[in-house]
């Protein structure tokens, strides 16, 4: 029998606290209670302004005069908020061993947002995802196919960890041998954006992110004496015109790992995690979705950021007084956008916590942002759902968690939504029905669906 994770549900407002694991591990009844309540909640403990309710959340993300993602606006970033000295004693870590990471992509508002974002847009333009599709279609099926004859599988560590960092691996020119060195790296950079170490911790994973810039270093060096034709090779050399200069090795660190390998990678993983534990839970979507993958696939994908979202929420700063729901933000303030909590409001969509495969308009969530920081790499990471559960449809009969092994809590996090394994049993397809990668068409994962970055 599976163990059922610790869950806490609040009664009040005054009982929410997203430190807390036992919220962390199921934290929609708290986001039902502050759309209802408190659409705009000032957080007693960390003083932030939590943003719940669909409307209010997509309007604030497109509106950039009044709310900024340049975190030098406020009161500096989230950790710097909650403890400032213990966050010098970090910046003097980075000082003194390492490089102090230059504001990344995120954390920068137009017109220097725009001008670096461009040369990101080169590499996640339409074409570029098109050619790169082989390669996520035969990852996806490569990674399956090593397991499936075992009958299980941990499916985070063996397929959902694997699978979105060797595709960024590629795009970045990294050796495939090196991504567990990577994901240790990416692991406790997320640990840290999460808000929950204690300074021990923290420590240990800003001395983790050093480690990684040592191995980068070396990398930049060459790449600046012999550029290649990778995305790592034109972050290094290309020169931003209305900058005069390319990155700096600070503000290189900070996008290598920031919106690189922990962007490109850590939420598709979760993505993965979470669908395949959808699937489980729900055995007639399983058996409707196997029924026909070129039909559902898509929608299934756009469903699972929606409900489980990998990101849970980010921050924006009040660049001046703003009013919602006759609450003043005052300038300065970190204002949260707590994602999942909008995706699952009733205001804007019909029976919010249940997957429907035939949901009008699914990629009408906010589980990649919206505006000008809809996330860049949303595409690919829809390219890699689409294939990883395209592998998993036409290689598994059924499915089921494997009994007493998994606790289903949740990495601990302020921010991000990951389960760390997920221990599965499976019936595998007789080998003469299964297909080859190849012939499958590479087109039918390719369409974009509505989004309301674009509306």
């Amino acid at each position: 029998m599976t163990e059922i994770y610790k869950t806490v549900v609040p009664e009040s407002l005054e009982e929410i606290n997203f430190l807390d694991a036992g919220i962390q591990n199921c934290p929609y009844e708290a986001y039902q209670m502050l759309r209802d309540e408190a659409p705009v909640w000032k957080d007693p403990l960390t003083g932030f302004y939590v943003i719940s309710r669909f409307e209010d959340m997509r309007a604030v993300l497109l509106d950039t005069k009044n709310f900024s993602n340049d975190m030098r606006m406020g009161q500096g970033n989230s950790r710097e908020q909650l403890d400032p000295e213990r966050a010098s004693r970090m910046l003097k870590l980075y000082e003194e061993t390492g490089w102090v990471p230059g504001a990344t992509l995120a954390g920068r508002d137009d017109p220097n947002h725009k001008q670096m974002r461009a040369m990101f847009n080169e590499a996640f333009k339409p074409k570029k995802i098109n050619e790169m599709d082989p390669f996520v279609r035969d990852t996806a099926y490569k990674l399956i196919d090593a397991f499936i004859d075992d009958g299980k599988c941990d499916w985070i560590k063996q397929y959902a960890v694997p699978l979105p960092l060797i595709v960024i691996g590629k795009q970045m020119g990294v050796p495939e041998k090196d991504i567990w060195k990577i994901k240790a790296w990416t692991d406790a950079w997320v640990q840290r954006l999460g808000m929950m170490q204690t300074e021990e911790e923290e420590r240990w994973s800003v001395e983790m992110e050093i480690e990684a810039q040592h191995y980068f270093q070396p990398i930049f060096e060459r790449l600046r004496k012999s550029p290649d034709d990778s995305l790592l090779s034109e972050l290094v050399n290309r020169i931003i015109p209305e900058w005069g200069r390319p990155l700096t090795d600070n503000e290189l660190h900070a996008e290598t790992m920031a919106d690189t390998f922990v962007g490109g990678s850590e939420t598709t993983t979760n993505a993965i995690g979470y669908g395949l534990k959808l699937l489980i839970e729900n055995p007639a979507i399983w058996s409707k979705l196997k029924s026909d993958p070129e039909k559902y696939l898509k929608t299934f994908c756009e469903e699972v950021i929606r409900l489980e979202g990998p990101v849970q929420g980010l921050f924006r700063i009040a660049a001046k007084d703003v009013e919602i729901h006759g609450v003043t933000i005052p300038k300065g303030a970190m204002v949260n956008v707590r994602y999942a909590a909008a995706n699952r409001d009733e205001r804007e969509f019909d029976c919010p916590g249940q997957l429907d495969l035939d949901r009008e308009k699914p990629g009408r969530h906010l589980g990649f942002g919206s505006g000008i920081h809809h996330c860049l790499g949303a595409p690919l990471a829809r390219r890699e759902l689409f294939w990883a559960f395209h592998a998993l449809c036409n290689r598994v009969e059924a499915l089921s968690f494997s009994s007493g092994k998994n606790s289903f809590e949740v990495a601990p996090s302020f921010s991000l939504r990951a389960m760390k394994e997920l221990h599965v049993e499976f019936e595998a397809k007789p080998f003469d029905q299964r297909m080859n990668p190849s012939d499958f068409d590479l087109a039918s994962g390719a369409t974009e669906l509505d989004n309301p970055a674009k509306n």
